[in-house]
Parts: C-alpha cells; structure tokens; sequence
C-alpha cells in the first residue's frame, strides 16, 4: 500500500501513485462521495476532469434518470468515474445493469452488497468499492471479492458510528488486504498525508466537495455551512433514530424538541413527496421501514422519516429550505472557508501534500 511518488505532466501538478489510482486509472487519490441530491453529472464531471474520482448519487434518481446522468457525465469527462448505490434498494439488479450497459469504471456502495451483486460487477470489469464503518464489515466484503473499500470514522457526515478515523482506519489497513480509502475528518493535503501513513491508498472527501464552486447546492445552502463552526455540526437520532452527523438546523431542533404525535405527522406530510421522486410504492416504503426496525428500537415516524430522508436532504440541497431540510455534515465543515472550483480543490491539496511530504524530517 505504500505511496509511489511521480513527476508530473506539465500542467497536472504534483502526483501521488497509490494502489487507488492504478486500480481505478485517476492521477490523484482523492475520492469526491456519492452524495444524494449533490453529486450529480456537473460535480462529478468537474472532480473527474481535476483527476480525481467523482462519484454519481443514484439513490435518490429513477433508473431512467440515472441512465441520463451517467450519459451526461461521460459526455463531459473521458476520465474515470462511478456511481454510488444502495445495495438493499428493490430495483438494486436493474441499477447494476445500466451500470455495466453504459460502461461505468466504478461502483461504490452505501452499505454492503451481496456477494452474488460483487461477483456480477466484477465479472463485468466493473470496480466495486462497498463503504464500511466497522471492521468485520470490511473483512466481509473482502473475503466476497471486493475491490478496495472506503472506511468512514465517525467524523463523516450523514450516518455515521463513535469510532474515530484515527482509529477505524489502521484496524481495517491491517484486516483486509485490498486497498482502502479513508473517510471522515479530511479537506487538505495535509489530511491525505496523514492517511497515507496509516496506510490507506487515498481519502474520500463529502463536505469538502459539496463546498465548491461546481456543487449545485444553493449558494445560501454553503454560506450557511461556511458559517458553521465546529460545535455548529451535531450528532442527532432525532431524525431516524440512528446517529445522523448534519448541522444543527432549525427542523434538527423542531425534531429533537417534538413528540411521537408531532414527529408522526412530519413524516406522514413528507413520504408523498419522496413516492413521487423515487418512484417506491406504498409497499415498498413499508418494507424498507420494517427492514429499518429490524432490530432497532425506532418508532414509526422514525422509520417513516428514515425512509424519507431523501427529501428533507432535497428541501435543503436543492431547493435551499434549511428551516425543512437536513444538511449532513462532516465535522469539516468547521475548518473550510471558501468555494474553489474542483479543479481548484484538487490542485490544492496535491500541493499541500507534496510540501508536507518534503518537510518531513529524513529518516535516520
């Protein structure tokens, strides 16, 4: 797993040749995540085009809009790039398919995929990458034929578990012998150093990417995450009753304050409006809320909520309603200060990396 350093072309800046970036084919091991309602074509286009590895969010697209995005992405790019899926998702398979029928390099996961769903992928060509928070998931989907994982300490936004980065991530390094690639608490280069020496092949970055001039979410959405400091960015089970990293927004507040009644209407109000754009039925809302209690303690409105959360991501993501929504958030969001464009972003850190590295002291 040990980082091969290269010289680049002129132009490119600085490169670092990892596990991560022989396996997929980008010139930097840099990972922007699959974030529902802001990596879509424009984001993921843009992160690839700067070298990285942009990832399209499925889950919260129809099969048909998802065919359209990936068009529209390799219609922007000739770069490598992926999709993200849910592996539990009813229409799973037929995901899988359009994925390899439009020659997709990569598929992440938000949550582990079947071995029968990874031996599918691979016997395609096609790059699997489940993400993981613990590390017998890890060695799980390493021993099903995984391809590399990225490993979220509890520093990530949106669901997320109490283990650090810092400890997650040399735990997994020295289970699994495929490439992993660290999440949670990582904007700069001097994060991607650090990873590099617990012996990850690259990081993965959510809240740093959707805080760029490329993102599509509404310019109020940033300035209200550039704003935050970190004791601005919570952990809530007031949403779905599983821990959830996001800012702490007025709707964060109404949940954490509103009884059983209150927090059933919500849910009820709002699972139309998610029907609508995922295209699940009934049946199909009811199952996932019943897969989500599974072994949890969560009241209906909870799983109502959970299986709806696409759309308080939506009311803040795209149509800017931070007093409707939920913003996930890593704790990041403290540190970052500005939009650069993704190229922009990706020269800096590769930068900052290559100073870094140059400063540390020789061994003796």
């Amino acid at each position: 797993m040990t980082p091969a350093h290269a010289t680049a072309p002129a132009g490119e800046g600085p490169r670092i040749e990892t596990a991560l970036t022989k396996l997929v084919g980008v010139r930097h091991p840099i990972v922007q995540t699959g974030m529902g309602w802001v990596a879509g074509p424009r984001l993921v286009s843009a992160t690839a085009n700067a070298g990285a590895l942009g990832i399209l969010a499925s889950a919260t697209m129809t099969t048909d809009e998802l065919r359209r995005a990936v068009r529209e992405v390799a219609s922007r790019t000739d770069a490598p790039f992926g999709v993200n899926l849910r592996a539990d998702a009813a229409d799973a398979r037929e995901r899988v398919r359009i994925i390899v029928d439009e020659g997709v390099r990569v598929a992440s996961f938000a949550l582990a995929p079947s071995r029968d769903l990874i031996a599918e992928l691979k016997e395609a060509g096609v790059v699997v990458i489940p993400s993981i928070g613990a590390r017998r998931h890890a060695e799980k989907v390493a021993a099903w034929g995984a391809d590399a994982v990225i490993v979220q300490g509890g520093e990530g936004g949106g669901h997320t578990g109490e283990v650090a980065t810092t400890v997650l991530l040399p735990q997994v390094v020295d289970a699994v012998d495929i490439p992993v690639i660290a999440a949670g608490g990582f904007h700069d280069g001097r994060g991607l150093v650090a990873a590099l020496a617990y012996g990850a092949a690259g990081v993965a970055m959510g809240t740093r990417f959707l805080l760029t001039a490329d993102s599509t979410v509404p310019d109020a959405v940033k300035a209200r995450y550039l704003r935050a400091t970190v004791q601005d960015v919570t952990v809530t089970t007031a949403v779905d009753g599983l821990p959830h990293r996001m800012l702490r927004t007025e709707l964060v507040a109404l949940l954490e304050r509103a009884g059983r009644a209150r927090a059933f209407a919500y849910a009820v109000r709002h699972v139309s409006g998610f029907r609508e754009v995922s295209g699940l039925t009934w049946r199909q809302l009811v199952r996932d809320g019943r897969e989500m209690k599974h072994g949890k303690d969560l009241t209906w409105s909870q799983m109502l909520l959970a299986a709806n959360t696409p759309m308080l991501l939506r009311a803040s993501m795209v149509e800017g309603r931070t007093d409707r929504g939920v913003m996930a958030s890593g704790q990041v969001a403290g540190l970052i200060e500005d939009l650069p464009s993704c190229a922009e972003l990706v020269a800096r850190v590769m930068d900052e990396a290559a100073h870094v590295l140059a400063a540390l002291p020789p061994a003796q």
